[in-house]
């Protein structure tokens, strides 16, 4: 029997739309009833989403885009997907402006659109906000040095954030994945997916529909007590 979530009346917004665990969470958030509106600097195109193009690294793009947006009602729902994972390899080689713009994709970003959508969920007393982690921001992850910092920074953030806004009825969690079957794992090459699936106890990678799951959960009323947590999503493959 498959999965179901009501988020009917629930206004989302979901950045990092056009990945391939992006597409999977809007579809399944379209599908729950939800209304989905998807911000990425790639054009998105599902039937039935709302899109525009923003880089999440400026925070005037955020900024304008909210203003334009502020004839429609207030998001109820903030999935911050939007990652960038860069090469693997060794932190003395890895290019300045490549690691800072991980950082600058995956914490600052995820901050700097947390911070813009805040004050309307702080208002109406209410919200869900889902920031996506990852498992090397708990276990660091050789050759993956900036991307393991920014994740755990990520971590932190939830964490900390969940504290101040509980009393206001927002819940902040974060889900960090292990190795997906997504581009941007493929791209790192056969060896490396190879060893990913060998460190698995379910010797296999984990799917966008999973990792979509769990998030459709924690947007829903099913998960009412659930703040300030950091769900992994590895097949067993996280060691603590």
């Amino acid at each position: 029997m498959p999965n179901s979530y009501d988020l009917r009346g629930k206004s989302a917004l979901l950045t990092g739309g056009a990945g391939d665990i992006g597409r999977a969470i809007a579809t399944l958030l379209l599908e729950s009833g939800a209304r989905v509106r998807v911000w990425d600097v790639r054009p998105v195109q599902i039937a039935g989403v709302e899109s525009d193009l923003v880089d999440i690294t400026d925070a005037a793009q955020i900024a304008a885009t909210l203003a334009r947006l502020s004839h429609e009602p207030p998001f109820d729902l903030l999935i911050n997907d939007a990652g960038y994972l860069g090469a693997a390899r060794a932190f003395a080689d890895h290019a300045p402006d490549d690691w800072q713009k991980i950082l600058a994709v995956n914490l600052v970003g995820t901050m700097q659109v947390t911070q813009a959508v805040l004050p309307s969920m702080l208002r109406s007393g209410a919200g869900r906000i889902v920031n996506l982690g990852s498992l090397a921001g708990k276990e660091g992850l050789a050759t993956l040095t900036a991307y393991s910092a920014a994740s755990a920074g990520v971590i932190a953030f939830t964490k900390a954030l969940s504290r101040e806004v509980a009393s206001h009825g927002i819940h902040v969690n974060c889900v960090a994945p292990g190795p997906i079957d997504t581009g941007m794992i493929r791209a790192l090459g056969a060896e490396a997916v190879t060893a990913m699936v060998a460190d698995s106890p379910m010797k296999r990678l984990g799917s966008a529909e999973d990792v979509a799951h769990l998030v459709a959960w924690l947007c829903s009323e099913a998960s009412r007590f659930n703040t300030g947590a950091v769900f992994d999503m590895s097949g067993g493959r996280a060691r603590y």
